[in-house]
């Protein structure tokens, strides 16, 4: 009886331990053959304070390289302007992601970024980060890629409102 009590309490305890891990990152390393636009040498993880230069050049974003601008849109009364990281888009891997609202961070909660269609289908949605002064992440490009993917970007403000608006992906 001793023994089943403690083969019982011994499996709970794994399968307790198992329920903690983190799943391993699917992202390339940096430099890898992706061909990613993610050059830099770190993670940017959730929560972290992000300290080092990145630069403040208005057409590169610091270690990342050049930046092309993709454009601005308007959503929920705010000014949007979004940029990724110079290079090709390719599926399965990922993008450097920066929008600015109304200049700045803006009246937003929350920002998020996902590359392919409006509904999602087939893509992660990335929630930014605050970095220097505007929202920053590295969103997934789905593999396959659909045709006529864009970025898209949901903003929710602090009322609770959110609102969508797309940019084309630019060469």
């Amino acid at each position: 009886m001793r023994t089943l009590i403690l083969a019982s309490m011994l499996s709970v305890a794994v399968a307790l331990a198992g329920c903690e891990r983190k799943p391993e990152s699917t992202k390339p390393a940096a430099g890898g053959s992706s061909g990613a636009a993610k050059q830099d040498d770190h993670d940017h993880k959730p929560g972290e304070k992000d300290d080092h230069d990145h630069g403040k050049e208005a057409d590169t974003h610091g270690a990342h390289g050049p930046s092309i601008e993709l454009g601005e849109a308007t959503i929920n009364g705010m000014k949007v302007k979004a940029a990724r990281d110079a290079g090709d888009i390719k599926p399965g891997g990922d993008a450097a992601v920066d929008v600015w609202i109304d200049g700045g961070l803006g009246n937003a909660a929350a920002v998020r970024f996902w590359i392919g269609t409006e509904d999602a289908k087939g893509s992660i949605k990335a929630k930014a980060e605050v970095e220097e002064g505007k929202w920053h992440t590295h969103a997934e490009v789905p593999a396959p890629l659909p045709a006529a993917s864009k970025l898209w970007v949901e903003i929710e403000g602090k009322d609770g409102k959110k609102g969508v608006a797309s940019f084309e992906l630019k060469k």
